[in-house]
């Protein structure tokens, strides 16, 4: 084992202990206490079966996963002891990954706008691995970390969209002037990077941003630089609900990967999958400690029922992503109150803590009477729902609780951060991933929760 996980850091469940069991039990110890704070729980089985499928189904690519995705620490070690790498946006980020032991050179300073005293840290703490996409940039790496291997930000996407792209990214008319500039300059450039998100899914969106990338590399050869690295980017799916699955986005990447960087030609792939390896893992449990029913007919009213849930999920735990296209609402609501055939349904509202602009979860949404005390469950909130403690916010970051099945954990060790080479082996460490586990099948249980506990 590498040693960045181990038995101490989540909770050993034996094959048939459910979701539900963990919930009931921590429930149970929350329900002893008198101020009954929200929390997670993570599945880092769950997250171990897509790393697995994520390197079956792109061989050649290598994953760093994103910190701001998630930063939370069960999911840094477990990615550390698979042998994935990290992509860091600041300062803090790669404190926190070098911190819990992963070395300099697994670390990607992806961020294209940078701040000098951050360019500065990452030179002393030997990270080296940084993303530019003009002049400015160019010159403040130039300046403060001479050591630096620069991947050249492109935005690759000219193809007409109903979203365009907000992301960064230089033209490809600029970037013959960017490579000379940079060589004028002492800095060494080794790649190129894109990241298309969703558009990623688009098989010529991102067919034309690797023929591009390969354009920018023939520069790159010309100028002297030694171009050997190519980052593909996020906006692989966290969740099954997608219009494809990951092998089937996997097919065209390959296909495009090897039409214009074959096998062999010395050029090493990237990808930042950030989504895709932690939205399904983590469950987030909340509780009512309001609830008022409005009279149908009082003005403006349609009979609707507004609950509160207990601080602090909004706005320290930001559930934006439960109205976003990206994750719906429904079906990730389970609801955890006691449902019996005669009980109505109604129009309702869900808010946070009051006092704060962003304190209205939801409208509309058809639920059950909720009352002071009732749980709810919101499945698929692994990505960007965790937020960082600060003591300006005065928000406590959430408790996170990890489990793994004894079988997942063997499946870690077997592993140790090495894909497996024979395909025999591969299939042997991925078929009883995808069928085996009680905790990765059971995310989507809807237990029925009250403060005495589960009925």
């Amino acid at each position: 084992m590498n040693g960045y996980l181990n038995e101490s850091h989540f909770l050993m469940v034996e094959e048939g202990f459910t979701t539900r069991d963990l919930l009931e039990n921590l429930l149970g110890e929350l329900c002893q206490e008198s101020d009954l704070q929200a929390f997670f729980v993570a599945d880092l089985g769950d997250i171990v079966k897509k790393h697995l499928r994520f390197l079956k189904a792109l061989p050649r690519v290598k994953p760093y996963f994103p910190v701001k995705c998630n930063g939370s620490e069960g999911v840094i070690r477990l990615l550390a002891e698979l042998g994935a790498g990290f992509a860091c946006a600041n300062k803090a980020e790669i404190s926190r990954v070098q911190g819990l032991g992963v070395a300099a050179d697994r670390i990607f300073y992806s961020s294209p706008c940078k701040q000098l005293a951050h360019i500065r840290y990452a030179a002393t703490h030997g990270v080296c691995l940084m993303a530019f996409d003009n002049e400015v940039e160019l010159s403040k790496v130039a300046r403060s970390h001479p050591r630096a291997r620069m991947l050249l930000g492109i935005a690759a996407d000219s193809i007409p969209s109903a979203h365009p792209s907000m992301s960064f990214g230089t033209t490809l008319k600029s970037c013959r002037h960017l490579l000379e500039t940079a060589k004028e300059q002492g800095v060494e450039v080794v790649g190129i990077s894109f990241h298309l998100g969703s558009r990623g899914l688009e098989p010529q969106a991102f067919t034309q941003a690797v023929a591009a990338a390969q354009l920018v590399f023939d520069m790159g050869t010309e100028l002297g630089f030694r171009m050997h690295l190519l980052d593909i980017g996020g906006g692989f799916p966290g969740t099954e609900e997608t219009r494809a699955p990951l092998e089937e986005i996997a097919a065209l990447m390959n296909s495009a990967l090897d039409l214009y960087f074959p096998e062999g030609c010395g050029v090493d792939i990237m990808a930042r999958p950030g989504r895709y390896y932690v939205t399904s893992a983590f469950t987030l449990a909340l509780s009512i400690t309001a609830s008022e029913e409005i009279p149908a007919e009082q003005p403006g009213s349609d009979g609707r029922c507004d609950s509160r849930t207990h601080p602090p999920v909004s706005p320290c735990v930001p559930l934006c992503p439960l109205v976003s296209p990206c994750v719906p609402l429904c079906p990730p609501v389970s609801l955890c109150v006691p449902l019996s055939p005669s009980q109505p349904w109604r129009s309702s509202s869900l808010w946070g803590p009051p006092g704060h602009a962003e304190d209205r979860i939801a409208d509309g949404l058809e639920l059950p009477q909720l009352h002071v005390g009732d749980w709810l469950l919101f499945g698929n909130m692994g990505a960007y729902t965790i937020p960082a403690s600060s003591p300006l916010s005065g928000c406590p970051q959430p408790r996170v609780t990890y489990a793994m099945s004894r079988m997942a954990w063997k499946a870690v060790q077997l592993f140790q951060g090495k894909p497996p080479q024979a395909e025999d082996d591969r299939e042997s460490l991925c078929t009883p991933l995808s069928c085996g586990w009680e905790m990765a099948e059971t995310l989507c249980v809807t237990p029925v929760f009250t403060p005495a506990g589960i009925i």
